[in-house]
């Protein structure tokens, strides 16, 4: 590492000392010297005599003032510095890159022979030297310049506006983007695909093309990306009354990509994992994921790029509100409840644990060295739980009546955090100031709850306290806004109304103090009461439910989330307690009454398929480890494994029947039909521990006509450790070792294969002939599953888990320390677990720091894991 890398602060935010208002790009492609042409219109707005320009990896071949060459500038280690500059002008750069060269997959760079952009956060500065900052938004001409048969397609943002061939073989298209952006939303791709082709008329009548462009032979699996598109673009109409403003609107599925997908205004590029499916090659969970990553990207087109950040500490700004919106989409579409139950699991097991890390910071970070390293579940999905907490403070109404008027205000321009929340306070006229502490403070807050009945006043009392765990870069914590949504019943399962003060109230609790007590009145009897009504803020909840309240409960809640959440604290309480009884030696014990409250659920006809699926999940290893200061990896997994065992047989009748009469004769991707594939296959998981696992495991594999079905057999053979495993691993990859895609599932089945002798397989597994360190989807698959979801083999006391780990990221550390950064996030919670496994994990990370050439990627989190 040439010098320490440096923070930077929100607090240091200035505005550009220049804009640039256009400019026009010009890109000659080739594979190792792609040439690029940029004319900026440049405007001084303030007394400067230089202009930094950021700038990586590129060589540069001339700079122009006016038509004229400038020689007045200076060439820096991250940029160019231009002398003496008119305070308007028309400045040109011509720089050179290598795309093929380009392991980062960040800027320009080839995937699988396609070129491809990749410019979120600080990629534009590998493209060309500018002004590479959100706060910077211009109108966008790029003309493309490429062999024609080779790269036939040739997209950027914006609308087609001319094209034409050259003598050479050689073809060129332009592209203008009327709308003005910031570099980071700049795309472009060239490649030969097949394309589906569809269109889409907006509510006021005009007609958008759509077009998904795929590599060859792949356009069967492009139906459900298309219709989900679609269907996000009816749905923003609807709900939000925003509506798409291009003539055109592209999807791009490439293989190599470090993100999920980037909503490039016009031209989305994808990973392909987030395209491509048919039910032979996907699951539903790939499906539902498919239409929820489209949704997201579309939805930005507002969130995001109409209105962007005015510099990167606000980045949750735009993928926080996204997120809520694309999940208020998925739910809208399927599921509510599934679809809560799911983002909460994010939020209590690796949020929850990102809170509790060295890394820990607030959805606004105050403070970044890489910004790569905060795009995170903090800034993503608590970012979208803060959203949802205005959304229950304001209500449906009022909180469009907010977006409206943020829109009406910052159309077209950078904001902030503070922007919106404004906009949402003038709108509705509810004051959010104690409520803006979310956007500063860090850590998860701990809501403790004690109940009082009193018969003789006819009251019942919810005392609340309030705090947060101090964290590494915040020891001072202040009380926050939590709005606590709260249902009492009586004995009969009836809502008892809330009456405060004489007065009815709402069931949603403004909690703002450390210390408050919330006194009902006219109560006849005991009421049960059911606490944080659909998670409605993200916090710890500590309430000393009896078991008997939770099995009421997970009967008589209206609610489904709360049936759910009462289920999952009652297995909570008992995973606890024989977590210190395998500590002390004993037998695992699970109470009948729990295993006859799961039976109850199972057989009740009257809940949805996919809820009661999501009910008979055990909490992962993950969220149960964060219900710990110190981690005992054997004890926790030994827990869960016996439970699941102790599950299986003891309503294995039970099982088997609700499995047999789950079967469907076609494939649907109805939300009935996925409902119950989910429930089969989730009794399957157990069945698969009973005599019998075998058999069924088995046959289901050689009967199934979809992906989701194979899939569940292979995962149930691997997670029970049944012998038919290798065989059917084996005949899986004979079928589809020539698509690293569907190999991904393959391969995460080797990365979380809870055999001893794991770790040898997946060493054994990187030769495999679909694997490549190059491929981050493959490299996530592998020995991102064997990090994150194989305790036992990862955290194994002889360190040779953490040695492989280790070796993965130095070689990561050079090609692509994006994905080593993100790979290393189970190294940060060290302090987590005993001190030999803390020593060992501490080596590794000295080993990573003493690298000469440590990227700031994984500087920064190494550093911080160390200084903790």
């Amino acid at each position: 590492m040439a010098q320490t890398p440096q923070a930077k602060y929100r607090k240091d935010y200035q505005s550009p000392s220049h804009t640039i208002t256009d400019i026009d790009l010009t890109f000659e492609l080739n594979e190792t010297q792609t040439v690029v042409t940029a004319k900026s219109k440049l405007t001084q707005l303030k007394e400067t005599t230089s202009l930094k320009l950021d700038g990586e990896a590129l060589t540069l071949k001339q700079v122009c003032v006016d038509g004229e060459n400038w020689s007045n500038y200076e060439l820096l280690e991250d940029g160019l510095l231009v002398h003496s500059l008119p305070k308007q002008c028309d400045l040109t750069i011509v720089t050179e890159i290598n795309p093929q060269g380009n392991s980062a997959l960040e800027g320009l760079y080839l995937s699988d022979g396609a070129f491809c952009t990749q410019c979120e956060a600080e990629g534009f500065r590998r493209i060309t030297y500018f002004l590479d900052r959100p706060d910077v938004l211009a109108k966008y001409t790029t003309t493309i310049v490429a062999d024609k048969k080779q790269f036939p397609s040739l997209l950027s943002n914006g609308n087609r506006i001319d094209g034409g061939a050259l003598e050479d073989g050689k073809h060129w298209v332009k592209w203008q983007d009327p709308h003005p952006k910031p570099s980071y939303l700049f795309a472009l791709v060239a490649g030969d695909f097949d394309i589906l082709e569809d269109s889409y008329q907006t509510k006021s009548g005009r007609d958008v093309q759509l077009e998904i462009y795929v590599d060859k032979g792949n356009l069967d699996r492009a139906n459900h990306a298309m219709l989900s598109l679609i269907n996000a673009m009816k749905w923003d109409e609807e709900r939000f009354d925003l509506e798409y403003d291009l003539d055109i609107y592209m999807i791009v599925a490439v293989d190599f990509f470090n993100m999920g997908a980037m909503e490039n205004k016009g031209l989305n590029v994808f990973n392909s994992k987030f395209v491509l499916a048919n039910e032979k090659t996907a699951t539903d969970t790939d499906y539902l994921g498919i239409e929820a990553v489209i949704g997201h990207e579309y939805f930005h087109n507002w969130t995001g790029n109409r209105v962007t950040c005015r510099d990167w500490f606000q980045l949750s700004l735009k993928e926080g509100l996204t997120v809520f919106r694309d999940q208020e989409f998925s739910s809208d579409l399927g599921s509510r409840a599934v679809n809560r139950i799911n983002n909460v699991r994010i939020i209590r097991g690796p949020q929850f644990a990102e809170d509790a890390s060295p890394m820990s910071h607030p959805i606004r970070p105050d403070k970044v060295i890489e910004m790569n390293n905060f795009y995170t579940l903090t800034v993503y999905e608590k970012g979208s739980e803060v959203i949802r907490m205005i959304h229950t403070l304001l209500g449906e109404a009022n909180f469009q009546k907010g977006m409206s008027l943020y829109f009406e205000r910052h159309d077209g321009t950078a904001a902030t955090c503070e922007d919106f929340v404004s906009a949402m306070e003038d709108a509705s006229g509810i004051y959010l100031k104690h409520f803006r502490l979310w956007y500063s403070q860090s850590g998860t807050p701990v809501v403790k709850v004690k109940s009082h009945f009193d018969a003789e006043s006819s009251t019942f009392s919810l005392e609340v306290e309030q705090y947060t765990p101090a964290t590494q870069e915040q020891s001072e914590k202040q009380p926050l806004h939590i709005p606590l949504a709260i249902e009492l019943y009586d004995s009969e399962g009836s809502l008892v109304p809330l009456v405060l003060g004489g007065e009815k109230v709402s069931n949603v609790l403004n909690v703002t103090d450390s210390h408050q007590v919330f006194t009902f009145e006219n109560i006849a009897e005991e009421p049960t009461p059911s606490l944080l009504l659909d998670f409605s803020a993200p916090v710890r909840l500590e309430y000393e439910y009896t078991d008997e309240e939770l099995g009421f409960l997970m009967v008589h809640a209206r609610n489904e989330f709360a049936r759910w959440d009462a289920g999952q604290m009652l297995l909570a309480k008992y995973i606890k307690s024989n977590v210190e009884r395998v500590q002390a030696n004993q037998e695992v014990e699970l109470p009948p009454a729990v295993v006859e409250a799961y039976r109850g659920v199972l057989l009740n006809e009257d809940l949805d398929p996919a809820f009661v699926a999501e009910a008979m999940t055990l909490p992962s290893f993950n969220e149960v480890s964060g219900w710990y200061d110190l981690v005992d990896v054997d004890a926790i997994d030994f827990v869960l494994t016996t439970f699941k065992k102790q599950l299986a047989i003891q309503l294995h009748d039970d099982l088997e029947r609700v499995y047999s009469s789950s079967a469907q004769s076609d494939y649907s991707l109805e939300h009935s039909a996925i409902g119950k594939r989910a429930l089969r296959n989730r009794c399957l998981s157990y069945l698969a521990h009973t005599d019998k696992g075998f058999e069924l495991v088995e046959q289901q594999y050689k009967n199934a006509t979809n992906m989701t079905d194979t899939m569940a057999a292979m995962q149930a053979a691997n997670s029970a450790q049944l012998s038919c495993r290798e065989h059917l691993m084996s005949d899986y990859s004979q079928k589809w070792k020539h698509d690293g895609l569907v190999m991904d599932k393959w391969f995460q089945l080797q990365g979380t294969n809870p055999d001893k002798e794991a770790l040898s397989v997946i060493k054994e597994t990187m030769a495999h002939e679909a694997f490549s360190m190059k491929n981050p989807n493959r490299v996530r698959s592998l020995v991102g599953s064997f990090m994150n979801m194989n305790p036992v083999a990862f955290h194994s006391k002889t360190g040779d888990g953490y040695k492989f780990a280790g070796g993965i990221l130095r070689e990561l550390n050079d090609s692509n320390p994006q994905v080593a950064s993100r790979l290393l996030d189970p190294f940060l919670k060290l302090k987590k677990y005993d001190q030999h496994r803390q020593k060992l994990i501490k080596d590794e990370l000295v080993s990573l720091k003493n690298m000469h050439n440590l990227a700031k990627d994984l500087y920064e989190k190494v550093t911080k894991a160390l200084e903790e």
